[in-house]
């Protein structure tokens, strides 16, 4: 799915594979730090889960970069992860990418980017409860 616009696509808006792999880190130590979401990465070796999400990050907005991890819904299975808990995850995506200043209709896109694929890491429809 590459949606380019005269501008490129998402990937090339924000910045290409450097400018993700900032973004990966400075969102996961958001996420890390939030009393809700870290309890699901106990047991996660965090430097190998921001390399899959570089990975994931540069696909999922039309990069050059393949992801080659499991699925989504794989990955997720299990862990009890709630629509709360994505909810708040995209939340602090949304706030690292204002904080980078990205442009605000790309940060729209890329939350919605993003939101497709809630009911594969939750098991559940919709991010709002």
């Amino acid at each position: 799915m590459i949606e380019a616009t005269d501008r490129g696509t998402l990937y090339e808006r924000i910045g290409g594979e450097a400018a993700i792999a900032e973004l990966v880190d400075e969102f996961y130590d958001r996420v890390l730090a939030d009393p809700l979401l870290a309890p699901f990465f106990a047991d996660t070796r965090i430097d190998r889960l921001q390399e899959m999400q570089r990975e994931f990050f540069c696909a999922a907005l039309d990069g050059p970069i393949r992801y080659a991890g499991q699925s989504l819904a794989a990955a997720h299975s299990g862990r009890g992860i709630r629509t709360r808990h994505m909810a708040r995850f995209v939340d602090h995506l949304l706030e690292t990418l204002r904080s980078r200043g990205t442009d605000e209709q790309d940060t729209l896109d890329i939350i919605s980017r993003i939101n497709t694929y809630a009911m594969d890491i939750t098991g559940e429809v919709g991010v709002d409860g």
